[in-house]
């Protein structure tokens, strides 16, 4: 495929809209506690942590998931399968292989549900945004 193809603004809104749903889903309105829960921190471990480069290099890893999905999507992508792949790669691709480090790891269900709907979630959006806006 050629790069040109690509709808840039597309992905960077997919990639922007991904960033706020993250800052929404591990926010107290949604599923803060049983995240810092999951993985054992705590608000202090987070106050003492360099939140600029998390959230800087969380920006930059949202845009390479953006633009490598609209990659493998192609320029023009019909709705559903943009959506459906999406919710596909979410839940069985991210999900799962979070599911199989999880499960070795000893982590909790609460924190696999968790990262793991984030995921299916940030995948579905990056789906419709870039099915929707050829």
């Amino acid at each position: 495929m050629n790069f040109s193809e690509l709808n840039f603004l597309a992905v960077l809104c997919a990639t922007l809209a991904t960033f706020v749903l993250g800052g929404i889903w591990y926010s107290p309105l949604m599923f803060k506690s049983a995240w810092l829960d999951g993985c054992g921190l705590t608000d202090m471990d987070l106050a003492e942590a360099s939140m600029p480069k998390v959230f800087a290099l969380a920006l930059v890893l949202s845009f390479i998931a953006s633009f490598v999905f609209a990659v493998f999507l192609g320029p023009k992508p019909d709705l559903g399968f943009a959506v459906g792949a999406g919710f596909a790669a979410g839940i069985a691709w991210v999900a799962t292989s979070f599911g199989i480090s999880y499960l070795f790891e000893q982590r909790p269900l609460k924190l696999f549900l968790v990262n793991g709907g984030y995921h299916t979630v940030q995948f579905t959006l990056i789906g419709l945004i870039l099915g929707l806006w050829h």
